[in-house]
């Protein structure tokens, strides 16, 4: 099998490799720490819910454990002020976002574009991991389609009235999306993830994820076509 044999020609061990793993693992951590600030955030804002973000926000404290313990295990130091700047602008977005009590536009950031983006990167991360690192991911990847799950079902339940609302946010925050694809291309490569099938798998799992809240095929297209501003 293909995924096989390129699997067998990564050195994990390689100067090379852990070089880009610094700032790739920093990437998760981070992400998961983020993930789980918004979710502590979302559940201020939404106290009828707050057991469940609450929930969903412990299980990210867990995920960043265990990718903690993935650089661990190959002797990498994660790059974390790297993975702090590249999250830099959805972080800033949601936060001014969370300060007008803008729920809507702080799902649109969390549940569905990080959890798309997070979706995407971990299942072509699986196939080419170290064997700690793939049992960490593909327990993780689990719980992330349920951290999904939360926004779109909020976001279909409430679609008539948000509508405008989502297209807005994805306006000003898919290109970041771009942005983040590029920043990090260089040493995702180096794992053997293709930037191509980063932006095709993160934009089958988004377009997915608006089809569940209620857009049409016509407004996925429409509202996918602003990342394209993004991309270089």
């Amino acid at each position: 099998m293909p995924q096989l044999e390129a699997t067998a020609t990564l050195d994990y061990q390689s100067e090379v490799y852990k070089d880009a793993y610094s700032r790739i693992n920093a990437i998760v951590i981070e992400g998961e720490q983020e993930a789980f600030d918004n979710y502590i955030r979302l559940a201020e804002m939404l106290p009828e819910s707050q057991d469940e973000l609450k929930s969903l926000a412990k299980m990210e404290k867990r995920h960043k454990k265990g990718f903690q313990a993935c650089g661990r295990n190959l002797s990498v130091v994660a790059d974390m002020e790297f993975a702090q700047e590249f999250f830099g602008k959805l972080h800033r977005n949601f936060q001014a976002a969370s300060d007008a009590n803008d729920i809507v536009t702080c799902l649109v950031i969390q549940s569905l574009i990080i959890e798309c983006f997070a979706i995407s990167a971990y299942n072509i991360y699986i196939p080419y991991a170290d064997p700690f690192a793939r049992k960490i991911t593909e327990g993780v990847v689990k719980d992330e389609y349920l951290h999904l799950n939360f926004g779109e079902e909020w976001l279909k339940g409430h679609f008539e009235e948000c509508k405008e609302q989502v297209d807005a946010a994805n306006r000003e925050n898919l290109p970041i999306v771009w942005e983040m694809l590029n920043a990090v291309a260089k040493d995702a490569k180096v794992l053997n993830m293709e930037k191509e099938e980063l932006i095709e798998d993160f934009m089958i799992a988004y377009g997915e994820a608006l089809s569940n809240i209620g857009f049409s095929t016509r407004d996925i297209m429409k509202m996918s076509s602003y990342g394209l501003r993004g991309a270089a």
